[in-house]
């Protein structure tokens, strides 16, 4: 039985890996629009990050700034022990829906029953993180991607079902296959996804186009 491999370490360096994307002219320009972006560094609250990433599905991200701070209001601390101290209501009265509520606590109760070690989660490789997340209801391929890019500052995730990430590569590759030119950029993928992302906020707050 072949090993899985082991888990990819935070990226840290992103002179290096600037460097790799920059042999793509496409992405070099993208990097000298958007210029260096902050280090990612591994979250010390795992959970606490998947309840945040859950907060702010399918909403802006003052709406879910606000959800968050509320649910801190209500519960200290976001801890599994302190989502299930609380009632369903409670917690959709701090603004969360109630599918979001079912989802925080089935989370709660994996990391509470050991079905989840939220705490070694950054040992796992990425297949594996993905495959223990998608499992709850709520959480699917995208969450668990997401989780996998800021909260463990996995380098090489790209998120296939981000619509504007697709977009990016369509307007900056028209014709191209995304898998390919994706492909050119890994072991990197994470700190591309982010130029694409900060390209896309160039754009929206009227820079030129390439």
């Amino acid at each position: 039985m072949t090993a899985a491999p082991p888990a990819l370490p935070p990226l840290t360096d992103h002179a290096g890996a600037t460097a790799h994307l920059s042999r793509d002219p496409v992405m070099a320009q993208v990097i000298a629009l958007c210029g260096e972006l902050t280090v990612l560094t591994p979250t010390p609250d795992p959970f606490g990050r998947l309840v945040r990433s859950v907060a702010g599905q399918q909403v802006s991200v003052k709406a879910a700034q606000a959800v968050y701070g509320r649910l801190e209001t209500l519960l200290g601390t976001i801890t599994p022990a302190a989502l299930l101290g609380v009632t369903g209501d409670d917690l959709r009265g701090a603004g969360l829906s109630w599918a979001k509520v079912r989802t925080v606590q089935a989370a709660a109760v994996a990391a509470e029953t050991g079905q989840i070690d939220f705490a070694h989660l950054a040992q796992q490789t990425d297949a594996t993180v993905v495959a223990e997340l998608v499992v709850l209801p709520g959480i699917g391929q995208w969450t668990a991607e997401m989780f996998l890019l800021f909260a463990l500052a996995r380098p090489d995730v790209f998120s296939y079902g981000d619509l504007a990430l697709r977009q990016g590569v369509a307007r900056l590759y028209p014709g191209e296959d995304w898998q390919a030119v994706t492909g050119h950029w890994a072991p990197y993928r994470s700190l591309a996804s982010r130029y694409l992302w900060a390209d896309n906020a160039r754009l929206r707050a009227g820079g030129a186009p390439l």
